[in-house]
């Protein structure tokens, strides 16, 4: 591993919690058939264990949306990129999101879904990370709290769109100028 990294948490930590989620939601799911629908790009990996985990029938749309461009930082501007083809109204739909800071593109994707008139909507997030917190978006659940640092891996990627293979969460070490 890059030594400018330390683990914030780790792969086997991460499939731990999601496999319990996994299958809380399978229960909760039981016979309404979900839409799942990961926010891309981040989403993915995490969707794709947690529906791995769910044992219920389910179906799997996706959304894409950014605020971030090549930044590390929220532009505040939300973006989509890429819409669902399946209809929504009716459906009970699953919203998996890799990461919450701002909050923006949450609030924003949560409004656009509700627009179109689905049966129940519900939230889970990854990471949380609710010190950067300008927008309140209803989450149903968190994976894992963290603190106000910088972090890829698992599906996040750092500036210039690298580091989304890695299995564990990892963040840039504070002290750098003192290595």
């Amino acid at each position: 591993m890059d030594n400018h990294w330390e683990v914030l948490i780790s792969a086997e930590e991460i499939r731990e919690r999601i496999g319990e989620l996994g299958r809380e939601l399978a229960e909760q799911y039981s016979g309404l058939n979900p839409v799942v629908i990961p926010l891309l790009r981040g989403g993915f990996m995490f969707a794709a264990d947690l529906v791995r985990a769910m044992d219920t029938d389910l179906q799997v749309e996706f959304l894409g949306a950014s605020s971030y461009g090549e930044q590390t930082e929220s532009s505040g501007e939300v973006r989509l990129t890429l819409d669902t083809a399946l209809p929504l109204a009716g459906r009970h739909i699953l919203l998996v999101e890799d990461i919450v800071d701002t909050g923006l593109t949450l609030a924003y994707i949560q409004q656009l879904i509700n627009s179109r008139k689905p049966a129940s909507l519900h939230t889970v997030v990854l990471l949380d990370k609710r010190a950067r917190r300008k927008v309140e978006a209803k989450i149903d659940r968190v994976v894992f709290d963290i603190p106000d640092r910088f972090v890829f891996g698992f599906g996040l990627d750092s500036p210039g769109g690298f580091g989304r293979n890695l299995p564990d969460v990892v963040a840039m070490k504070d002290n750098l100028d003192q290595e």
